[in-house]
């Protein structure tokens, strides 16, 4: 039975997917490379790179990380600094 994840967008991929949140439906067990997976299949999903950094629940997570329902899954940007 698929359950809900919410993704949270921020800069450029907040722009490329035209908002900031999306609701997605996950068959479960799914992991964040799931989540990625079916991001990609949306509209400006080509846009992503192959590898996005990620959070679980805030906390920085790779792409076996498991997700549960009810969790947010952020896609945070690269990060510039010096």
């Amino acid at each position: 039975m698929p359950q809900h994840v919410r993704v949270l967008l921020f800069a450029r991929y907040a722009e490329v997917f035209g908002a900031d949140v999306i609701d997605l439906s996950l068959p479960l067990p799914a992991t964040v490379a799931d989540v990625v997976g079916r991001l990609r299949d949306h509209p400006g999903g080509a846009e992503l790179p192959s590898r996005v950094l990620c959070a679980v629940n805030r906390r920085q997570a790779g792409p076996e990380c498991p997700v549960e329902p009810g969790d947010e899954v952020a896609l945070l940007p690269p990060l510039a600094g010096g």
